[in-house]
């Protein structure tokens, strides 16, 4: 079921810093309390294949997140010590460090349970009995938050499918500009392209155009 719309669980969960600090982070608070968006992205697991690379490639756009007044958080089911020992591999061996934005431990899966992004599936035998078939690891899930905690965006690629990064900034921008003047965002729009009234005269001119 889609949370599109709907309130960032109001959760808190373990998190690790670039420093190895163990934190705890609510989503909802950080977007709320701080007036900003979230871009909240979970992988599998540490010291995976994809992932590695995933990570870096948020890392590599923190700076176009920050001006868009966003901020990235990324999360598994590892341990904060799993992250950690992970920050301290060198990118040239698979590791992530360098990475400087907080990476959610959660554990006991409470959060990610509520998100519904868990691979849990299950399958009869022949006898029967319920046969649990799934890693017990999260999809590659992504949330984009405003700032009253509301989910405005949600993604989930199974785990061989690495994600688009620049696809979430043209996202956040489109969203702020309808947060800002109001008007909606055709297909493949980006910043500084013309948007659209949301009545049907403003689409057909709009369509006449383009």
């Amino acid at each position: 079921m889609s949370l599109v719309g709907k309130k960032f669980p109001n959760v808190t969960v373990d998190a690790m810093s670039e420093m190895g600090d163990d934190l705890r982070i609510n989503i909802f608070e950080e977007a709320t309390t701080n007036q900003q968006k979230i871009v909240l992205f979970w992988y599998p697991k540490d010291f995976t294949y994809v992932c590695p690379t995933e990570l870096h490639a948020f890392q590599e756009a923190l700076g176009e997140f920050e001006k868009r007044n966003t901020k990235v958080i990324g999360a598994s089911c590892d341990t904060n010590e799993v992250h950690f020992a992970w920050l301290n591999v060198s990118k040239d061996n698979g590791g992530i460090e360098g990475v400087t934005y907080p990476i959610l431990a959660d554990t006991h899966r409470q959060l990610a349970n509520l998100l519904g992004i868990v691979d849990q599936d299950f399958e009869y035998n022949e006898e029967g009995e319920e046969v649990f078939t799934g890693s017990n690891v999260t999809y590659r899930a992504t949330y984009l938050i405003d700032e009253t905690g509301k989910i405005f965006h949600e993604a989930v690629n199974d785990m061989p499918l690495g994600r688009n990064v620049n696809e979430f900034l043209r996202l956040i921008d489109a969203y702020t500009h309808v947060q800002k003047h109001g008007e909606v965002c055709p297909a493949n729009w980006e910043e500084g392209k013309e948007a659209m009234k949301a009545n049907s005269t403003s689409t057909a001119e709009y369509l006449a155009k383009n």
